[in-house]
């Protein structure tokens, strides 16, 4: 058997030989291509003494070329076992590199496992659970985070949903807002179906994510009920979607200055965080 480039097995005959079959009900599309995974590991940065954590390895196409770029440690969130055995060569063949985890990657805390270094996520998402980490990832009350940077694989719309903005309406949103409030994202390139066994219906994008170090100060939790009520109606203006999160939405929306006219489409990442801040100072008063 010829050997890959990185002196292991090619990963078609890894998956032929641990029957690891494609499973559409845990959302798996596997990279074959070891020059577009390198390309997917080089765009995370320098990874010399990096930890990285990575969902869904998979066979670990990805994952060897994290590696092979240089990583110091891989942190591998695995759910589905028939993979373990393939991720065990890998982690064999480079000496305590890789840690694989069995773990439901939406329940599993990576943190006690990372150290004193810098820390990134780099991860081929599976479709069905890639939104509902990435914003686990941005949520959490206390910033910066523990990580320095998301390299991460989503389909082509979601990708555009995270970067997009009030000038791109038919994509900003929830996820545009909160990406936009506490990083800087932006799409690297674009991976066509024909990449995947199996080929998706849809193309894919690579997106990188950096935190901003100074973020505006917003409640998380407020900003996420806020923009899950303005944007959960988006066609009505935004005296009526609020209402159901404060009695008297003309005067949230007077106090910082947005027409009581606008739609959620309309309002800038900054407004959205002046409205999470109105909204907590009205809560605080209480009724008048």
């Amino acid at each position: 058997m010829s050997l890959s480039p990185d002196g292991l097995p090619p990963l078609r005959d890894v998956v032929r030989r641990h029957d690891l079959e494609p499973r559409k009900a845990l959302g798996q599309n596997f990279l074959f291509d070891l020059n577009l995974t390198g390309r997917i590991a080089r765009a995370a940065g320098p990874l010399d003494g990096v930890t990285v954590v990575e969902v869904g390895p998979g066979p670990g196409g990805l994952t060897r070329a994290l590696l092979a770029e240089g990583a110091g440690k891989v942190i591998a969130i695995e759910r589905d076992p028939r993979a373990l055995p393939a991720l065990a060569e890998i982690a064999a063949h480079y000496p305590g590199r890789l840690e694989v985890v069995e773990a439901d990657a939406l329940a599993f805390d990576p943190r006690p496992m990372i150290g004193d270094g810098p820390a990134r996520i780099v991860a081929n998402l599976p479709y069905n659970v890639g939104t509902a980490l990435l914003t686990g990832w941005l949520e959490g009350e206390s910033w910066p985070p523990w990580w320095d940077s998301l390299t991460l694989m989503f389909q082509r719309e979601v990708a555009e949903r995270i970067v997009a903005t009030p000038e791109e309406r038919a994509d900003y949103g929830r996820l545009g807002v909160l990406c936009g409030w506490r990083t800087d994202a932006h799409i690297l390139f674009d991976v066509a179906p024909s990449a995947f066994v199996p080929p998706p219906k849809v193309t894919s994008s690579i997106v990188r994510l950096v935190p901003r170090a100074a973020p505006l100060p917003c409640r998380a939790a407020t900003l996420e009920v806020l923009t899950r009520a303005a944007f959960g109606q988006r066609r009505k203006m935004l005296r009526q979607s609020l209402k159901g999160i404060t009695p008297d939405p003309a005067s949230l929306l007077a106090g910082v200055g947005i027409a009581e006219t606008a739609r959620a489409e309309e309002v800038p990442v900054e407004g959205f965080v002046a409205l999470a801040n109105a909204l907590d100072d009205m809560r605080k008063a209480g009724p008048r």
